[in-house]
């Protein structure tokens, strides 16, 4: 038994000393320690890349968004940055992977361009109308379509008239007793001659002795048929017009200019254009004529330039865009292209590169704008000549400086709104209002030319016009809705509807919509890519830029609640 015992109490000891033996042979190192450290360090410094728009999003190498497709950015900065500076910092890698592009500012000599819209339409002085010179009863039409194309002194139609006929038989009755009575020969032809019968018609009858029973209407002047008024078996009066005439060889260009661009305008300037229907064709003329009136609607001025067209390639009502050169002597300008601006509120936002850092360093500025020249801001203060602007990439920019906790325009936390009249709270509110139902057009891929729209929007302005206190003038809302309501289809209708886009947005910062919720929607694939921002009164993402096709592209970058 004690045999027994002392067998066990030998094997526990053994297989502790074999233990312990093990567990020191199998314990880390204090080097070991270090190196499990110094792994755990490098998974916390590996680069992490996330989407501007997406956030969320957090991948340890480049590429693109799996969520919007957007080039992603480096979701960590520079371990040393100093997080109260308002300068964001972005590698060589970052800017070449979000496409930065950035200008030099020049200033420009004191040559620029106005841009002005209009029609053509036809020259009011070679459009006749071709009436009746006797009543009676249509009985044959030689042109029976308007666009018909006919040359002085060609038939147009055949009327019977029992007053001709009566006349008639009285001029054949006074041809036989006209050597007695002379007078009443002469009275009877004047009556034929009064309702305008040539001399070889009333010699025709006088010859045959017999009544013809048809007259011929015939063409006084040669062009195009622009209107037809009577039909076969219609009954006309003396002075009744029957046909419209326009003589299209020359025909006018009518502008439209705003009070602003007036100084800049006068007869004899030299003016370019380009017609929508004849592309890669530029046309020159001079102003001939500038309206003294302004129209009380639109509140543009109209500009008449004349033109040829004997080829007759110029067609009434075909849209065309023009150029007058605006000659400053003495005076430079800065100009900015119209990509690198970001709009916020009363004035305009650019992203100025911070000269001698490396890596390099992007800050916002708060510029004001002048008047858009082709594609280009005049810059009125803000900028100096030599500075250095970011013109491709400023929204990403923008994103990146959101996330990073910097000063950013999409998360502005505050608004110094400007107090307006009740007019034109009003008128704003309705504004919108429409604006909201074009933006739904639009997303659902509809673009209707509704003239109710296009009155309200006009009787809108109306109560916004005489406030002192607005940042953007009459001239600048009416300049957009003229290019809104003249798109020629949906897409340029998006574009044109952009640029409304930004006015509201600036609007709605500045002004405020009354006891209203609004948001400010953000697409970041809209026109290649580039961006664009929206208003909207509804929550839901509803994108017009894409419509069905992308409709729910975008997020809420700002709620309104004012």
């Amino acid at each position: 038994m004690n045999k027994l015992l002392n067998n066990k109490l030998i094997l526990v000891l053994t297989t502790l000393t074999l233990g312990a033996f093990i567990g020191w042979w199998i314990k880390p190192t204090e080097s070991g320690s270090v190196e499990n450290h110094d792994h755990a360090h490098e998974l916390e410094s590996i680069s992490l890349w996330t989407c501007s728009m997406h956030p969320q999003v957090q991948l340890t190498e480049p590429g693109d968004c799996p969520i919007c497709g957007m080039d992603l950015i480096h979701a960590n900065s520079e371990g040393n940055e100093d997080n109260e500076s308002p300068v964001l910092k972005m590698t060589e890698s970052s800017m070449a992977l979000a496409q930065i592009q950035t200008i030099q500012v020049g200033s420009t000599g004191g040559e620029s361009k106005l841009e002005l819209t209009g029609k053509i339409q036809a020259d009011e002085r070679e459009s006749a109308s071709i009436t009746a010179k006797f009543p009676g009863r249509i009985e044959k039409l030689y042109v029976s379509f308007t666009g018909e194309k006919v040359v002085k002194g060609q038939k147009l139609a055949s009327i019977y008239s029992p007053e001709l006929l009566s006349a008639q038989q009285e001029l054949i009755e006074a041809s036989k007793i006209k050597s007695d009575f002379p007078e009443i020969y002469q009275a009877a032809k004047q009556k034929l001659r009064l309702w305008k019968l040539s001399e070889e018609q009333i010699s025709s009858v006088e010859v045959a002795g017999k009544i013809q029973e048809q007259f011929d209407v015939f063409a006084e002047h040669g062009g195009i048929v622009m209107g037809r008024n009577v039909a076969v078996g219609d009954y006309v009066t003396t002075g009744q017009a029957l046909f419209q005439i326009v003589n299209l060889d020359k025909v006018w260009v009518i502008l439209d200019a705003y009070e602003s661009d007036l100084d800049q305008i006068q007869v004899g300037t030299p003016i370019q254009f380009t017609v929508a229907g004849i592309p890669n064709t530029k046309f020159s003329s001079k102003v001939s004529f500038v309206d003294p009136v302004i129209n009380p609607e639109t509140r543009v001025a109209a500009v008449r330039a004349e033109l040829p067209n004997g080829q007759g390639k110029l067609l009434p009502e075909m849209f065309v865009k023009a150029e007058i050169s605006k000659n400053r002597t003495g005076q430079t300008t800065l100009s900015i292209p119209r990509t690198a601006v970001l709009w916020s509120g009363k004035r305009s936002v650019v992203y100025v590169k911070v000269s001698n850092q490396s890596p390099a360093g992007f800050e916002m500025r708060e510029v004001e704008i002048g008047a858009l020249q082709g594609d280009n801001y005049t810059v009125l203060s803000g900028l100096e000549n030599g500075e250095e602007i970011v013109v491709n990439g400023a929204f990403t920019i923008d994103a990146a400086s959101q996330l990073a906790g910097k000063p950013s325009l999409m998360n502005r936390t505050s608004m110094n709104q400007v107090e307006v009249s009740e007019d034109f709270s009003k008128g704003f509110n309705q504004l919108a209002d429409y604006y909201f139902e074009l933006k739904n057009q639009l997303a659902s891929d509809q673009w209707k030319v509704n003239n109710k729209i296009w009155e309200g929007i006009r009787n809108s302005l109306k109560l916004m016009e005489n406030e002192e206190k607005t940042t953007i003038q009459p001239s600048v809302w009416l300049g957009v809705l003229n290019d809104l309501e003249k798109s020629n289809g949906i897409k340029e209708a998006r574009v044109n509807f952009n640029r409304l886009s930004e006015l509201i947005l600036e609007a709605n910062e500045t002004y405020g919509l009354a006891n209203r919720v609004v948001y400010k929607d953000y697409c970041p694939m809209a026109f290649g890519d580039e961006g664009a921002y929206w208003l909207s009164e509804k929550k839901e993402i509803l994108n017009p830029y894409f419509g069905a096709s992308m409709l729910t592209c975008g997020e809420v970058k700002a709620t309104y609640r004012n």
